[in-house]
């Protein structure tokens, strides 16, 4: 699951991956694995307050879209579910390394993004258009 944090000011936050990271200098939306014992929303929080130290909460999450890799990709294909915040507590910060800054709907349409963040940026900025 990933995380598309909006600042009230149009712009929203994204993570630039690692160097050292598979998709290492992409730009994404911060997320991570949802563990078994998880839901995604409670795996989502725990995800954000690893990667960037701030506080989320479950009820101010809003699923937003999904994306998914092509079903002959790889044995278990990836499947990232896209949430909505627009309420946190702490400043955002790349705990884990790479790089974090806000950028508006233009400005994400031209980083360099994985796949699947290509779609679920395309997708959330649509759905904020309508």
């Amino acid at each position: 699951m990933a995380l598309a944090l909006e600042d009230g000011a149009g712009r929203w936050l994204m993570h630039r991956r690692p160097d050292h990271k598979h998709h290492g200098g992409l730009w994404e939306f911060p997320g991570g694995k949802v563990e078994s014992y998880e839901t995604p929303v409670n795996a989502l929080v725990r995800e954000i307050s690893e990667e960037l130290g701030i506080i989320i909460r479950p009820g101010d999450l809003m699923p937003a879209g999904f994306a998914q890799e092509d079903e002959n990709a790889r044995e278990r294909p990836i499947v990232i579910l896209l949430y909505t915040c627009t309420r946190w507590e702490g400043e955002p910060a790349a705990l884990e390394g790479g790089a974090v800054d806000w950028f508006t709907p233009d400005a994400i349409a031209e980083l360099a993004k994985p796949p699947l963040d290509v779609e679920l940026a395309a997708g959330l900025m649509q759905k904020k258009a309508d």
